[in-house]
């Protein structure tokens, strides 16, 4: 029988820097910067400062590892925890679409902590990512549609992903990598039902993938043993976590088909399942020259992933539970034609924005659901209070790799995420994005904030 497990294990292991395209490494280094100027947007948030709280009191107040969050240094497991939680908080973080899976919060907080507490190269920690991208993406195809409903995947698919990123940065050998997945796989978590209640999960779910998953990597460095087969193994993740996975995901195209390049990056500032809604709204109120006030209803024609996870949310309570609204960020889109972070902080408080939203309902569409999720496509229905009827449609939205950002669009993107709440100076971000573009020459990642 095919060792599925271990074919990923000795791609994850055995991966170098040559043998990375140029256009793969070129994405990471932009992959990074989103990821840096996420953590930055997010590290003032309540439920992120409470995680470093939490992170202050048991752990060491000194070390080698960059807490972005705090401005300090601490050991490897505490700077991923904190760095991980805040990356996911603002909603600006990257995703893969068809795994539904966001990398960046799970695979660069412990690469970048372990690199610093090593010692290791730009160019390691551009492999290192690489290789938890590569996993972290096909572990979450693998487990499917029906893992998704119940399970968030990043938090889940995020702990192998970090196991990778920590492991190939330790050195890990192909059999060392394959315990490393085991004890990942053993420690996944992540369940969406705290939708329903506006909670702080999600911030614990990144931080934990990162956290156990660089602990899984540490211990197989030492000789600790995981479960062989973890991902298709009879009582292992699949088993219990999926209805659909298909094994052949997990090692489909290594070393040729490069995930990195199929990841998005996330234009508004909230739940990947809106952003093709609100592109098909944006794109009918422009054609059209469409104010608010001149809307009557939209209907949302969405998979039935967007149903699941939006659905739950009727009258968001929080900032961050009104990023999984879809009648929110369709409110946002009409009022300002944006939804920025800014813009969600005025929402919970303006009357225009809330009486939108009641006027905003989803239906399941059968094209965008057979589609989904490997094309996410936007399809509204807008009623006007004169009485005509508009259809938008966007396939592919702002973001993707297909109408992806440019350089200094990313650049401007970091520049307003780093700026946010006023978390870092001009200065400090416009030196943390040349650090990044220069990662290849970094004899040893050093922080990136501060010297």
């Amino acid at each position: 029988m095919r060792h599925f497990s271990a074919e990923l294990a000795q791609f994850a292991a055995e991966l170098q820097f040559h043998d990375i395209p140029e256009p793969v490494l070129r994405r990471t280094e932009d992959l990074l910067l989103d990821c840096l100027a996420s953590i930055l947007a997010g590290s003032s948030d309540r439920a992120v400062q409470t995680i470093h709280a939490y992170a202050q009191t048991m752990g060491p107040l000194e070390g080698l590892s960059e807490n972005i969050v705090g401005r300090n240094s601490t050991s490897p497991v505490f700077a991923a925890m904190v760095n991980a939680a805040a990356t996911h908080m603002v909603e600006q973080d990257d995703v893969h679409n068809g795994s539904v899976f966001h990398p960046a919060a799970v695979t660069f907080p412990p690469a970048m902590a372990t690199a610093q507490a090593l010692g290791r190269s730009g160019k390691d920690l551009l492999v290192a990512a690489v290789a938890g991208y590569e996993t972290g993406i096909r572990v979450g195809e693998f487990l499917g549609r029906s893992h998704y409903t119940v399970f968030h995947t990043t938090g889940t698919a995020g702990t192998l992903a970090s196991a990778v990123a920590t492991g190939r940065l330790l050195g890990l050998d192909p059999r060392q990598m394959l315990h490393a997945l085991g004890s990942a796989g053993t420690q996944a978590a992540g369940l969406w039902e705290f939708l329903r209640d506006g909670a702080d999960s999600k911030q614990l779910h990144t931080a934990k993938a990162a956290v156990n998953g660089l602990m899984a990597a540490w211990l197989a460095h030492d000789g600790f043993t995981g479960a062989s087969h973890i991902l298709e193994g009879t009582q292992g993740m699949a088993a219990g976590m999926s209805r659909d996975a298909d094994p052949d995901r997990l090692v489909d195209g290594l070393g040729s088909r490069w995930a990195v390049l199929e990841t998005s990056f996330k234009y508004h500032a909230s739940c990947r399942h809106t952003h093709p809604a609100a592109d098909a709204l944006l794109d009918v109120m422009q054609q059209h020259q469409l104010q608010i006030d001149n809307i009557a209803s939209v209907v949302a024609h969405v998979h039935q992933g967007a149903i699941d996870v939006l659905g739950p949310v009727i009258d968001p309570k929080t900032v961050h539970q009104s990023k999984f609204s879809m009648g929110t960020v369709l409110g946002l889109i009409a009022k300002y034609q944006r939804a920025g972070l800014t813009e969600f902080d005025q929402a919970l408080d303006d009357p225009e924005v809330r009486d939108f939203c009641r006027r905003v309902t989803m239906e399941l569409d059968p094209e965008v659901d057979a589609a989904y999720p490997k094309r996410w496509i936007g399809k509204v229905t807008v009623a006007t209070r004169r009485g005509l009827v508009l259809e938008g449609r966007v396939d592919t939205p702002k973001g993707d790799p297909e109408n992806t950002l440019s350089r200094s669009e990313i650049e401007d993107k970091a520049r307003r995420l780093g700026s946010y709440h006023n978390a870092a100076t001009p200065e400090e971000i416009d030196h943390m994005i040349e650090k990044v573009w220069n990662t290849t020459d970094e004899k040893s990642v050093g922080r990136f904030l501060s010297q």
